[in-house]
Formats: C-alpha cells, sequence, structure tokens
C-alpha cells in the first residue's frame, strides 16, 4: 500500500471510529430513554442493566453507521480541501477518483460487516433482549407497563395514568382495550379506578387485578338485523382478576439460541423460508374464502325451491310479479338478510386477509432492509466524499449541518416508504428501498461534479426549473384568459 493511500485510509478510519462512538452512545442513550423508567428503582443488578443495554443496542447500528459514513466522509475530504491537500495531489497528478479508490475498498468491506450484522448479530441481540426482558417481567411485573401511554401484552392494550409501590405494582385508573380472537378489533373495554400486578417467577402469567370498575363487552348479533342494533353488555364489578401471558413478549422455547418466528429475528434464509410459507397459506385462504362463498349461494336455491321460488331459464322483467305480495315481501326481505351477510362475510375476510398481507410485508420489508443497509454505506460514502471536497470545509461545523439535513431527509423518505408499504400501498421493495432510490441521484450527480473538478455546484438547477415551469404556465393562463375577455 502506498504512503498516500495509507494516509487517505487512516485518516477516514479514524474520523469514522470517532464519530460511530459518539453517535452510537447518543442513539443508544435516546433509545433507553424509553426503558429507563422502568429499570430505574426496581433493584435490578448491574449485570442485568448492562445486558438489557448491550442486548439493546445492535438494533442502532443500522441508523448509526450510514450518518457516521456520511458525516465522516465530509469531514475527511473537506479536511484535505481545506488545507489544500488535494491541490498537492492533483499537482502530483492524482485525480479525485484515484484518491478515493483505497476507501471505495473499504466501504466494500464495511458494507459486507454491515450486511453480515444485520443478518446475524441484530436478529439474535433482539431475541435475547426480549427473552431477557420477560424474565426481568416475571421478577418486576411493572416492566410490562408503562405508565401514561398503552401497553400491548398478548391480546389487551393496557394504559394507567400511575405507578405506585415498591415494584410499581399498584395502577391508578387503569384503560384496557381487548381485541377478539383474530386480533382485528377490539371485544371488550374495562375501566376500573385501580388496580394491582402479582406475578410468580415460576409461572409465566401476569395476573391483574382490577378494583372499582366496569366492564363493556360488544356481542355479535346472530343476524343482520340484531347487528345493525350494535348491542353490548355493561357491568359493574368490586374486583375482577385477569391473567396475561408473558410470554406474548415472546414465545418460551427450551433452546435459548433459537430464534422465534418474529420477522426482526430471521435471517435471511429464514425470512425466505417464512415468506414462502405466509404466501401459500394466504392462497389458501383466498381460495378457501372464494370456495365458501360459492357454498353459500348454491346452498340459496335448494332451500328456496322447497318454497316461493321458480327457476327461470330466461328471467322476465319483472320477476315478483308471478308471486303474491306475501311472498314477495319475504322474497325482498331474504334476499336482503343474504345480501348483508354476504357483505358481512366478504368484508370480514377481505379484513383477515389484508392483516395477514401486512405480515407478509413486515418480512419482505425486514428481507431487503438487510441489503439496504449495506448499499447505505456506498450511498453515504459517495455523497460525502464529493460533498466534503466541494464545500471544502472540514471539522463539526458546516459538514455536520450538511450531513443532518441529508440523513434526515434519507430518514424521512426511509420510514415513509416502509410504513406505507407494511399498509400494502406500495410494494414492499420499493418501500424498502425508496430512500436509496431518492438519494442515488444526488451521489451520482455530485461525485461527477467533483471528478470533474468543477466546485461550483449549482444546488438550485430543480428549483430554478420549477420556478420556471411555474412561470410558464401562469403566463399562459393569463394569455388564455385574456384572449377570452377579446373575444366577449
Amino acid at each position: 500500500m502506498k504512503i498516500l493511500d495509507r494516509y487517505i485510509l487512516t485518516s477516514f478510519t479514524t474520523t469514522l471510529f470517532t464519530v460511530f462512538a459518539i453517535l452510537y452512545f447518543i442513539f443508544i442513550l435516546q433509545g433507553v430513554w424509553l426503558f429507563i423508567t422502568e429499570l430505574a428503582g426496581k433493584d435490578l443488578d448491574v449485570i442485568v442493566v448492562i445486558q438489557f443495554l448491550l442486548f439493546y443496542s445492535p438494533k442502532m447500528v443500522q441508523l448509526v453507521l450510514p450518518l457516521s459514513v456520511l458525516l465522516a466522509s465530509i469531514m475527511t475530504f473537506g479536511s484535505f480541501a481545506e488545507n489544500y491537500e488535494f491541490a498537492a495531489m492533483k499537482a502530483s497528478g492524482i485525480s479525485l477518483a484515484r484518491a478515493m479508490r483505497p476507501l471505495s475498498i473499504f466501504i466494500t468491506l464495511l458494507a459486507i460487516i454491515s450486511f453480515w450484522f444485520a443478518n446475524d448479530v441484530i436478529p439474535k441481540s433482539e431475541f435475547k433482549f426480549i427473552n431477557l426482558r420477560r424474565e426481568i417481567m416475571q421478577t418486576k411485573p411493572a416492566m410490562a407497563i408503562a405508565q401514561g401511554q398503552f401497553n400491548e401484552i398478548g391480546n389487551a392494550n393496557i394504559k394507567v395514568d400511575k405507578k405506585t409501590g415498591d415494584k410499581g405494582q399498584y395502577l391508578d385508573n387503569v384503560t384496557m382495550h381487548i381485541r377478539n380472537t383474530g386480533g382485528f378489533e377490539n371485544k371488550a373495554v374495562i375501566r376500573s379506578v385501580d388496580g394491582e400486578l402479582e406475578s410468580n417467577e415460576s409461572s409465566n402469567l401476569l395476573k391483574l387485578h382490577l378494583y372499582d370498575g366496569n366492564y363493556y363487552e360488544d356481542i355479535e348479533g346472530k343476524t343482520y338485523n340484531q347487528k345493525k342494533k350494535y348491542p353490548f353488555v355493561k357491568a359493574k364489578f368490586d374486583r375482577y382478576t385477569l391473567n396475561m401471558d408473558l410470554g406474548a413478549l415472546n414465545p418460551n422455547t427450551d433452546d435459548q439460541d433459537a430464534i422465534s418466528n418474529t420477522h426482526h429475528m430471521l435471517n435471511v434464509s429464514q425470512l425466505n423460508y417464512t415468506i414462502d410459507s405466509l404466501d401459500t397459506n394466504i392462497e389458501n385462504n383466498k381460495i378457501s374464502n372464494v370456495d365458501n362463498l360459492t357454498i353459500r349461494i348454491n346452498n340459496l336455491y335448494p332451500s328456496a325451491r322447497d318454497t316461493i321460488f321458480t327457476y327461470y331459464k330466461v328471467a322476465p322483467v319483472d320477476i315478483l310479479a308471478d308471486f303474491e305480495l306475501i311472498n314477495q315481501q319475504r322474497i325482498l326481505q331474504t334476499a336482503q338478510e343474504y345480501t348483508s351477510n354476504q357483505v358481512f362475510n366478504a368484508d370480514t375476510n377481505d379484513a383477515t386477509i389484508l392483516a395477514q398481507k401486512k405480515h407478509i410485508n413486515s418480512h419482505h420489508l425486514a428481507l431487503y432492509q438487510k441489503f439496504v443497509i449495506a448499499f447505505s454505506c456506498f450511498l453515504m460514502f459517495y455523497i460525502g466524499a464529493p460533498l466534503g471536497a466541494i464545500i471544502r470545509k472540514g471539522g463539526l461545523g458546516l459538514p455536520m449541518v450538511f450531513a443532518v439535513i441529508i440523513f434526515i431527509s434519507y430518514h424521512f423518505i426511509n420510514t415513509f416508504g416502509t410504513k406505507v408499504a407494511q399498509e400494502d400501498g406500495m410494494p414492499p421493495i420499493l418501500g424498502a428501498w425508496i430512500g436509496p432510490l431518492a438519494l442515488t441521484p444526488l451521489a451520482v450527480y455530485l461525485t461527477y461534479v467533483a471528478t470533474k473538478d468543477n466546485g461550483d455546484v449549482n444546488f438550485s438547477a430543480p428549483i430554478d426549473f420549477i420556478v420556471d415551469l411555474f412561470n410558464t404556465l401562469k403566463n399562459k393562463i393569463k394569455a388564455k384568459k385574456g384572449s377570452e375577455k377579446l373575444e366577449e
């Protein structure tokens, strides 16, 4: 390795590791802030707290690494340009592309390591994190519920205004929403003045005792007319006890190194296998729904033939005219109830299929994001390195401003795409890659400008184009209105 290559690589890696360590620490503090109130004052050992943070922290790498590469690239190449080191390189016949060559090889290795980390380390750490949290909840039941927000435990969402007691086991103003078996809508609502949590280290159940409250539950009507009335049951209680399964946070397995069937805890091969199984399952459900609908339609005719219906090869214009008035009313009522039941069944099937589709989308997104984190290393480097050479500023001032603006834009677009794709608003592959696709033209443009030794970057060109287009349309509208007035 040449001395120049070694110097560039040393400068970049030193800055990268320093920036990564600082940002990683900041992101971990921001992430564990949600859990700090649950960890503090619970008589937990220091080792347990350290394990908690260690198992939680790997997921932060997929956020910290791209930002670190971007900021380190801007700082390193900005410092080279500011100190006229690039000028010396160019005078010696070394171009920017040649100076970036050793770092391109380093970024390639970093991308491979980041993919391995996202595919192997993060799923295992996520599994161990959830298992550790579950163990803490068994010994400290208050960990299961954070005050002031809804907490999902199994098929229930619970919210408490305040927790008291040495272990936070006493609850004030409890609100619970209990979902139905499919988990798609709320079945019951429970409100109580206070409550108490109770757990046993040998049991996986968390007992919730509620005092002085009311219970509301929707009743599923058997007919369409009963469903239209939205019946429900209300009951008042002095004490009500619910058993909640802490294993809902993560299935309890004998092998502590096994990865549960959750998309955050699966590697690429496991995700591919799971997605294939889920696709097969949803296709079978669609076929089953169509078959059931067909059976219901076919079952209508034998019963109808035995009562009042007559079959026609060609239906008359007024098919009800051949029936008596009382039978006409019966026919219309039967048709209305049957149609309403069919619509209700179809809507229920659609909701079930949509929920399954969202579940599959989550697995697709988890699969693609493992590759996105590797590509983002290249993307941020080829944005940061030429941008640093163009702005000619090192340090933490201007480079930090550019890095934050670019990364926030990237993160916002990624989050937007992920949420939309998860709700089946766009293909999962587009939702996962929309952030890199949006910034890739910027990386290409900056690299082209910097390697052509052109330091004048016209960032306002897209804006000027839009303004010119708007002015052109505005002038055309004015001209059209003027011609209309002349004609009048």
